[in-house]
């Protein structure tokens, strides 16, 4: 594996992360902003769209504010992608990026994302119940709710990636999930909020349930990925650790913060990354459809072991989203309505709790290694884990607070108003789902990624992942959420 070359280096790309993250702050935090104003009787984000499920394609998509319907669903849309144009191209030039590219490269991403969820959110493929089947006059449906439309945008840019590589690459300056699914988990914060508002004792519940179950999986799920690289294997210590920290705890940032900690060569987190997005792919396509077969009864199990299943942010939260939309769907048809959101937001909260578990490994790490394996002049200092938080989050806890506090800390009016103002920031974050989905597919050049040579490294993760990972992920979720359910839709 030593004589892969890559051009991108491991600092370079940390440092671009960090910024990403700020930058993900700031558009997330805008969107929650201009979507409080609702709030105040001011309307600045009616007019962003939403798509219904259809039979008849005119009725596709609305703005998703009646007073806003005159607009008509095209004008709509051409508003919400101008708008995503302009904030993320100022962002992205922020980061050094090439604007006119982005922008040239983006209108691609758009559309071709938005029309997979136009697609997915088509009756034959979306409608769940019977009477939404005889509502639209058909007699079948795959039954995946509208949110088979992000199966569709991640199959869509896999077949880019796979059979249209010279497109691919062109596309490449606004392929970005990272950012994308970090503005989609900001702007989570305030769907979260208005969710737990409702229920705080089941919310903190949650909380702590997530905290300790992420504990006790990855102090297990690091130790055995790293016996398996090392002894099984045959991998060196600079492999193997990248590697046990990508399976174990959080894929891309895991990986290239502890690459760093132990100062691997830029080759070993880069490559350990690709090979997580690839097998982030092969889970969303597998586990939502799992979760609803088998644990439809048990929803917040579900929301849990999506989370400590996939090891991207983008996949795993966008994944808790589809197993939503999957085990409520089931236990509709069973003639059980759950109130939405506490599956995404038990992912959520477990994805979280993994994140900020990222900076501290790096620094526990990096001090093991500076001090005991490979002795250096620089040790690893207390301020790294501050340096490798991951800063979006402080994005989501803030919004979280601040949602929360309007829901139960002020007039009975606003806390009437917040759900209609989470709902309008709510199509953004839909939108960057979908935007992350088709990212993580275009980025899964399955041939390129096997003549990278790293057929070995998929080994590792192929008998970690489906071995023991996903099992140990399923008992501590059930040991945590079973028998604690999501409340009843009234």
């Amino acid at each position: 594996m030593s004589d892969i070359a890559v051009k991108v280096s491991e600092p370079a790309v940390l440092k671009a992360r960090l910024n990403e993250d700020w930058l993900a702050v700031a558009i997330g935090i805008l969107v929650f902003a201009l979507a409080l104003f609702s709030v105040s009787g001011t309307d600045l984000l009616g007019w962003a769209v939403t798509t219904s499920v259809y039979a008849d394609i005119a009725n596709a998509l609305a703005p998703v504010a009646k007073a806003y319907a005159p607009l008509g669903g095209v004008v709509s849309l051409l508003l919400t992608y101008a708008a995503l144009l302009l904030a993320l191209s100022i962002g992205v030039s922020t980061l050094g990026a090439d604007v006119r590219k982005f922008a040239l490269a983006f209108t691609a991403v758009f559309a071709i994302a938005y029309a997979s969820w136009i697609v997915g959110s088509y009756a034959h493929i979306a409608a769940v119940t019977p009477a939404e089947q005889q509502k639209f006059g058909i007699s079948w449906s795959l039954k995946l709710t509208n949110e088979g439309g992000f199966i569709i945008a991640l199959l869509s840019g896999l077949v880019i990636a796979n059979f249209f590589p010279r497109f691919a690459a062109w596309l490449k300056e606004a392929i970005r999930p990272e950012l994308y699914i970090k503005i989609a988990i900001v702007i989570l914060g305030a769907t979260v909020a208005v969710t737990a508002a409702g229920r705080l004792n089941l919310a903190s519940s949650l909380l702590l349930r997530g905290a300790a179950a992420i504990v006790e999986a990855y102090l297990i799920y690091w130790a055995v990925v790293y016996f398996v690289a090392r002894k099984w294997f045959g991998f060196s210590r600079e492999w193997s650790v990248p590697l046990a920290s990508g399976i174990s705890i959080c894929g891309v940032a895991a990986a290239i913060a502890t690459g760093g900690a132990i100062r691997a060569r830029p080759a070993v987190p880069v490559l350990v990354s690709s090979l997580v997005v690839v097998f982030a792919v092969v889970e969303v396509l597998i586990l939502p459809f799992l979760a609803q077969t088998f644990l439809w009864q048990e929803p917040l199990v579900a929301g849990a072991w999506i989370g400590l299943a996939i090891k991207t942010d983008g996949a795993a939260v966008a994944g808790g989203g589809v197993t939503e939309s999957l085990v409520m769907a089931k236990a509709a048809a069973e003639g059980i309505k759950y109130q939405p959101g506490w599956i995404i937001a038990t992912t959520t909260t477990v994805k979280i709790f993994i994140d900020i578990f990222i900076g501290i490994w790096a620094f526990i790490l990096g001090y093991i290694w500076t001090n005991h394996i490979d002795k250096g002049p620089d040790k690893a200092k207390a301020s790294e884990i501050w340096q490798r938080f991951p800063k979006f989050i402080l994005g989501f806890v803030l919004v979280f607070a601040i949602s929360l506090w309007l829901a139960v800390g002020t007039t009975p009016e606003i806390a009437k108003a917040l759900p209609a103002a989470a709902c309008e920031a709510n199509v953004f974050r839909v939108i960057f789902f979908i935007l992350t989905f088709f990212s993580i597919g275009v980025l899964s050049d399955f041939r390129k990624l096997w003549q990278q040579g790293f057929g070995k490294l998929a080994a590792v993760y192929f008998v970690s992942l489906f071995g023991f990972v996903i099992w140990v992920g399923l008992l501590i979720s059930w040991l945590f959420f079973s028998g604690f359910k999501p409340p009843l839709a009234s």
